[in-house]
């Protein structure tokens, strides 16, 4: 066998060998499974909030995040924010809550939740509370259905 006749016998050999583990391992690894985030924004305290949900087949991951609301006026001080979050099955049972403080000064933060499980096919709320030292403003609320 000549050099040329060797390289094209391994690079065949070597694109069957990469290319024919690759649907075993997606299978393997549930990656038809995508996860959906969906955020809801509303003003509490002076501050840009979100009520987060990641789906994950039945699987939700509930979150809050906060930001300034627009460019400070001035120098922005410290803050200890008080937060809540909470989810329920829409007509159904509550999946969870969890209280917490959060020091905050201009810098966006993620308040992580909890992880939960709710049936097919239903409709999980989220709700984010957020008490500081502005105005309290309106929670921000998520609906995201829970599509296995």
């Amino acid at each position: 066998m000549n050099r040329i006749t060797r390289i094209a016998v391994g690079a065949a050999g070597a694109a069957a060998l990469l290319t024919a583990p690759v649907p075993a391992f997606a299978a393997a690894t549930g990656a038809d499974t995508a996860t959906v985030t969906t955020c809801k924004y509303s003003l509490q305290a002076g501050l840009a909030t979100y009520a987060c949900a990641d789906v994950t087949g039945s699987s939700i991951v509930i979150y809050g995040k906060i930001s300034l609301a627009g460019p400070p006026d001035g120098p922005v001080s410290w803050q200890t924010l008080y937060t809540n979050l909470s989810a329920e099955v829409v007509g159904g049972n509550s999946l969870g809550s969890v209280n917490g403080s959060t020091a905050f000064h201009s810098t966006a933060v993620q308040v992580d939740g909890f992880t939960a499980t709710a049936p097919c096919g239903s409709m999980v709320r989220a709700t984010f509370s957020v008490q500081g030292s502005g105005p309290l403003g309106t929670r921000p609320v998520v609906e995201v259905p829970v599509a296995c």
